[in-house]
């Protein structure tokens, strides 16, 4: 079964369809093809992705008389860079790509990410399609048209809002993945739950088990589920102006520890160690029942991932190393750390009223 989900946006030609499930490549195929007006589809991707499934998309694109034109490009987030970025410009403007083009972007977030950002800037704008390979972008990165690349400064500082014409979250990519990357993927999906779905999480808690053992029973179900709400957000709030902001959950927290420990920890999970460390906090302002961390936390670990600051791989971290890091986030407003807390589960809000010393306070604690 192929789910669908709508992505409503102003003007409506804007709008977009993530679809999702076993197959789902083969029947995007004839629609990718009507994004080819040249019958040529230009493919961003990674060495560990082609190796592993650019025959494939080769393959099921020459059933619509498309050809492949592909940059290949090296895995991890060192790739997000402004000379990678430069270089996916440079293949899309020697392929002569016009604005009505079309480019695919094929491999996890750093490949999305990146890509996604070229087609922002070529010609001040041309379509691109998400093809995601990996569970962390299939139910996040791919989804809403966030695009970006890392400095020295932070992760993700130069970017653009720019949506794709289609997703395809084809699970088929999924059963080549890694234990820990998959791990990683679905740390996104309990986010989705914990900002706005308290049933959702309780369905997780219950699927989550299985999912981890290798059952593909309800994966599609919870990608579909993530991919919704993500849908609903983006839809009221596509420039992140407001309640958009919610799915940053975990991410304040989870990007200082990924700049702390660059290529020693997985985006998943950093967001992972984030969100518990987001219900802590919570509890410890008074803010939030301590049975609802307990049972994020509780939840984090069965299914393998961080739980907290200190638990999260690359370690050991320093309180002040993190604080500083956070007081650079992208999202401060004023001069103020602009965190992402829980009243419960599926009850997020944002707040700029935590202190830095309050912060360091609460980091001196988790990192014990």
């Amino acid at each position: 079964m192929i789910h669908k989900v709508h992505i409503s946006l102003e003007p409506k030609p804007r709008s977009y369809d993530v679809l999702i499930g076993e197959g789902a490549l083969r029947v995007a195929a004839a629609q990718i093809a009507s994004l080819c007006r040249r019958k040529v589809l230009l493919v961003v991707t990674d060495e560990t992705v082609a190796g592993l499934h650019l025959a494939a998309l080769e393959t099921q694109m020459a059933t619509q008389n498309v050809k492949i034109r592909a940059l290949i490009l090296p895995p991890g987030e060192a790739t997000k860079s402004f000379g990678q970025l430069e270089k996916v410009c440079d293949f899309l403007l020697e392929q002569e790509m016009e604005r009505g083009d079309c480019l695919a972007a094929f491999g996890g977030g750093v490949v999305g990410d990146l890509a996604g950002l070229a087609s922002a800037l070529v010609k001040r704008g041309t379509g691109f399609i998400q093809i995601p390979t990996t569970l962390l972008a299939q139910v996040d990165s791919s989804v809403g048209g966030k695009t970006a690349i890392n400095t020295r400064f932070g992760k993700n500082m130069i970017g653009a809002f720019h949506q794709p014409k289609l997703v395809v979250a084809d699970l088929g990519f999924l059963q080549t993945l890694e234990a820990r990357q998959w791990r990683a993927g679905y740390a996104e999906i309990i986010k989705m739950a914990c900002l706005s779905d308290e049933r959702f999480f309780s369905w997780l808690e219950q699927a989550g088990p299985n999912l981890l053992q290798g059952s593909s029973e309800n994966l599609d179900e919870a990608i579909f589920r993530s991919v919704q709400g993500k849908a609903k957000i983006v839809a009221k709030d596509e420039l992140e102006h407001e309640v958009r902001a919610l799915l940053n959950l975990g991410h304040t927290f989870g990007h200082a520890l990924e700049a702390e420990a660059p290529g020693q920890i997985l985006h998943g999970e950093a967001v992972a160690a984030g969100i518990g460390a987001a219900f802590s906090l919570s509890v410890d302002l008074g803010l939030c029942p301590s049975a609802a961390r307990e049972r994020v936390l509780a939840h984090l670990r069965a299914m393998g991932l961080p739980a907290s600051l200190g638990e999260a791989p690359g370690g050991p971290y320093t309180p002040s190393a993190l604080v500083l890091r956070m007081q650079s986030d992208k999202k401060n407003q004023n001069g103020n750390i602009h965190l992402i807390l829980c009243r419960n589960i599926g009850d997020a809000f944002v707040t700029s009223k935590v202190s830095s010393s309050e912060l360091l306070h609460f980091m001196e604690k988790e990192l014990v």
